[in-house]
């Protein structure tokens, strides 16, 4: 256990790909050693209880300043001392002082550099490329702008928008884990 790479994880919401991290990941080869969120009301929340990882909520409506949470966040990181952090579905834009500190990747669904910040999925499905998909990259200070790490492509043709959201989604559970073994080992 003491030679287990550690892992934090930040979300915002279901916890979707934080389960699934947990399912393939948490105790087997790598150890997650907390789970936190912006988000009071974060389903992922479960996630973390039932898998007995330490959950902390740090609302971000009640910091003045992006850079005030980002302090918040970074002094709890450290207590905890991960290898990596791990942001899946985190909806916050974190400033230098969190990326200059913490080793960090995001999980994005679509094809970086096209279709940095919300909505990728829509945006992916509906422009003139025949491929859309999921990228990881390195946490840096610019919205989804660090250096990309891994990518897949998931072909458009034919696909209705929820049948292709679907399909970005299982992708997205396979590459997170994929990055996750490629960075940490």
């Amino acid at each position: 256990m003491a030679n287990r790479k550690k892992i934090a994880i930040l979300f915002s919401g279901k916890g979707s790909n934080f389960a699934y991290i947990v399912k393939c990941l948490h105790k087997q080869e790598f150890e997650v050693v907390i789970a936190l969120t912006n988000n009071p009301r974060a389903e992922g929340i479960e996630v973390a209880k039932r898998a007995s990882i330490p959950a902390e909520v740090i609302d971000s409506k009640a910091y003045g300043s992006r850079e005030a949470f980002d302090i918040v966040v970074v002094e709890k990181l450290q207590q905890y001392n991960p290898d990596l952090t791990v942001l899946v579905g985190f909806m916050r834009i974190l400033t230098p002082f969190f990326t200059e500190q913490i080793k960090a990747i995001n999980l994005h669904p679509s094809l970086l550099p096209r279709h940095k910040g919300l909505n990728a999925i829509e945006k992916s499905y509906k422009d003139e490329y025949l491929y859309g998909g999921v990228s990881t990259h390195y946490v840096s200070s610019q919205l989804d702008g660090g250096k990309v790490i891994l990518q897949k492509e998931i072909a458009k043709d034919r696909l209705s928008f929820e049948e292709y959201d679907e399909r970005v989604r299982n992708v997205e559970k396979e590459v997170i884990v994929e990055t996750i073994r490629l960075v940490l080992n």
